[in-house]
């Protein structure tokens, strides 16, 4: 096996990427960083697809990085997550250990391989001040002048839109400054299923959750705790819709119904996200899906 800093593990959502990366650990002696925008903060599991029990394998902890740093309400960007994976990457090497990259936020995926470091960006109070005055729509093509959009949730709040204006300024302004980020000797693995399995199985793990009531007290518990339902609703998927519902919003039937819907839609933008990745020289070795977890295990093994 060619010496690997990182070995990292993408699919799209419902794809069991943590079942793999956790079992390819305890094989290499590893350790999971998380690459997931909504696992990172307490509390939110089950809304996340956080499941912890993923970390046991063979009765032997596997150690993960970067899940329940933050608290629910709090806010955490790219730049947050670069700098905090480069402390777990560091340490994991400084212990000898393999570090596992393991997660389907794409942002954050290409935020670590590209090698451009996201830089704290200072506030443009003077962009700021002329933006506002435009319309949600005026923005998104402001915005399009600077990026290909692949995430909608940055063009339904102003808020949003205008700090992602102001990012994409910053970096076209800064490049010779962002293009300092370590570079890693890497291996790209994929889990794959065909469109109809994975639509069977998100809705599938769906009905399981809402039947359970889990998620659902999931949110209310968050709510007791004081997270804020606009915030709830800024996490979006699961955490929108629920709180909509618990808000009497919606009803029952149109909790699952919408969510259903959105989550194949989010699980389509991510599987764009990473054709986009491939179209840009990122080789991806890809995975069926179907084998079993020992197999695939092998397969990745053997591809090293």
């Amino acid at each position: 096996m060619n010496k690997t800093d990182l070995i990292v593990i993408l699919g799209i959502t419902a794809t069991g990427k943590t079942k793999l990366a956790a079992h390819l650990a305890e094989k290499l002696d590893g350790e999971i960083i998380s690459a997931d925008s909504r696992q990172v903060y307490r509390g939110m599991d089950i809304g996340s697809g956080k499941d912890l029990n993923d970390f046991i394998v063979n009765g032997k902890s596997i150690p993960y990085h970067l899940i329940d740093i933050k608290n629910a309400g709090e806010e955490y960007n790219v730049f947050e997550f670069q700098k905090d994976f480069l402390a777990a990457f560091e340490d994991i090497k400084s212990r000898n250990k393999q570090a596992i990259l393991c997660g389907g936020t794409g942002l954050y995926l290409e935020a670590v391989l590209k090698g451009y470091r996201m830089l704290a960006i200072p506030e443009n109070t003077e962009l700021k001040s002329e933006l506002v005055l435009k319309t949600n729509e005026e923005l998104v093509e402001i915005l399009k002048k600077y990026k290909q959009l692949h995430n909608t949730t940055d063009t339904e709040d102003k808020e949003r839109l205008i700090k992602a204006i102001e990012i994409a300024v910053f970096q076209q302004e800064n490049e010779a400054l962002i293009r300092d980020f370590p570079r890693f000797n890497y291996h790209l693995f994929g889990i794959h299923f065909e469109r109809p399995i994975i639509r069977e199985r998100i809705t599938t793990r769906l009905k399981q959750r809402l039947e359970n009531e889990d998620m659902i007290g999931e949110v209310e518990g968050l709510i007791k705790a004081g997270v804020s339902t606009e915030k709830l609703k800024f996490y979006g998927l699961e955490y929108k819709l629920i709180t909509a519902y618990l808000l009497n919003e919606i009803s029952k039937e149109e909790l699952f119904n919408q969510l259903n819907i959105a989550i194949h839609q989010f699980a389509k933008r991510q599987a764009t996200w990473y054709r986009k990745m491939e179209k840009n020289g990122f080789k991806i070795n890809w995975i069926d899906g179907n084998l079993s977890l020992d197999e695939k295990v092998n397969e990745v093994l053997g591809r090293l």
